[in-house]
């Protein structure tokens, strides 16, 4: 479900594209995937696993709610690193975002009974978190999120 992406140089060096089947099984290769060439590029395993994390919640949310778990689509990643870590644009052609923009950044209250936790609602606050320069908007039925995972955080 990728293209070769471990065997292509360092992200300081060019851009990588990933199209990953919208299925848990696509969304684990492609971090497989990730992990590996954030690590032959040199990147230190705290930096991977946060990238791990965001990635997963982002393309796992894709899965579940933009494609409501049809696991015939693609979901385009764009890779590309710089100085102050790693830049990502995610696009796909599911459902767009509630009212059409990021969800709401207030955390979910943690201080109630655990019965009353709600179901959801934690991976944006992960998202959000992890991220710097979240952005989202859709453009001719497609769905863009844009943002860097800051590395040494």
């Amino acid at each position: 479900m990728g293209d070769g992406l471990a065997d292509r140089p360092g992200l300081a060096a060019r851009r990588h594209v990933l199209t990953v089947g919208a299925s848990p099984h696509g969304v684990r290769a492609a971090l497989i995937q990730v992990n590996g060439v954030l690590c032959a590029d040199g990147v230190g395993r705290d930096d991977r696993g946060t990238c791990e994390t965001v990635l997963a919640e982002v393309l796992n949310n894709i899965v579940e709610h933009a494609y409501g778990g049809k696991d015939d689509r693609n979901i385009g990643v764009v890779l590309s690193r710089d100085r102050r870590g790693l830049v990502v644009e995610v696009t796909d052609a599911g459902a767009p975002m509630p009212g059409g923009c990021l969800p709401d950044p207030k955390a979910a209250p943690l201080d109630v009974a655990r019965d009353d936790l709600p179901e959801g609602g934690f991976g944006w606050s992960v998202i959000r978190d992890l991220t710097a320069g979240l952005e989202y908007r859709r453009v001719n039925g497609i769905n863009r999120l844009r943002f860097r995972v800051p590395f040494g955080a």
